[in-house]
């Protein structure tokens, strides 16, 4: 499907850029995280777009394997998705009004003065704030809206279980994280954000998930997989063990992450 200035947006393409990028650390196991990962609720989305005037055009960046994408879609004419991984986004949804771009998030082939809303979900920490920000400011419409979203660390109802998770995360896997996994851990509230915010309700993401969706959704930790690289034990064990004599199913929150904003005038 091609819509107006956005006919380019029909096929895959693919652009080489001599700026710095996000990290691409999922691009391997690209089907497991797009598997495993929680997806967004459609109140997020609402919160978003009481903000956004027009649903012409969306920019979904740092789109992975469509997790956000999916709630865009129904909701605006068209969506453009870019991600600097081809493997994740092959793995992405399809839509008749979805381009999915494999394109750096601080340089994109986007229209000038194009877009509605800029959507950026678990991916903005990854990025080159400077830069990203210019191609917000140059792609959003003078009244367009851009969205940083994301989720925090898994949190279970088991009171056990929680414990463990809270001790791989905070002492086992201590030294793996990447450095920009701090933002995460301060809400997103320390992250750059030159825009006119807007306030935003505090919310989160609710599951119910089975042993196997906690162990598989934990196996998409980017520390855990630098932690196998240089070790031969499984950081996963003392969870794996404790979750045999679990409940059939288990209570997991996320606690939502989000910054909502237009262009200072």
């Amino acid at each position: 499907m091609t819509v107006g200035c956005f006919s380019e947006y029909s096929h895959f393409i693919k652009i080489d850029l001599n700026i710095k990028t996000m990290k691409d650390l999922f691009s391997q196991h690209s089907l497991l995280y797009k598997q495993a990962r929680p997806n967004y609720s459609i109140q997020i989305l609402k919160e978003i777009l009481q903000h956004v005037p027009e649903n012409s055009f969306a920019w979904d960046c740092g789109a992975g394997s469509g997790q956000f994408t999916q709630l865009l879609a129904p909701y605006f004419d068209h969506v453009v998705a870019t991600d600097i991984s081809d493997a994740q986004l092959q793995h992405a949804p399809y839509f008749d009004n979805v381009s999915y771009q494999v394109q750096a998030a601080e340089q994109t082939s986007i229209p000038t003065q194009s877009i509605d809303l800029v959507t950026v979900a678990q991916a903005i920490h990854w990025f080159d704030f400077e830069a990203f920000y210019l191609e917000v400011k140059r792609v959003l419409k003078p009244q367009g809206v851009v969205a940083a979203i994301g989720y925090g660390l898994i949190q279970l109802q088991d009171a056990a279980l929680n414990r463990l998770i809270q001790q791989l995360y905070f002492e086992t896997l201590k030294d793996y994280w990447d450095s920009e996994r701090r933002y995460i851990d301060e809400r997103y509230q320390t992250i750059p954000f030159p825009f006119q915010e807007k306030a935003v309700p505090a919310l989160s993401l609710h599951y119910q998930w089975t042993a196997q969706q906690l162990l598989s959704y934990l196996n998409t930790w980017s520390a855990l997989k630098h932690y196998q690289e240089q070790h031969s034990d499984d950081p996963l064990q003392l969870i794996s063990t404790a979750l045999k004599t679990a409940p059939e199913y288990l209570d997991v929150t996320f606690p939502v992450l989000m910054r909502v904003g237009t262009v200072k005038k």
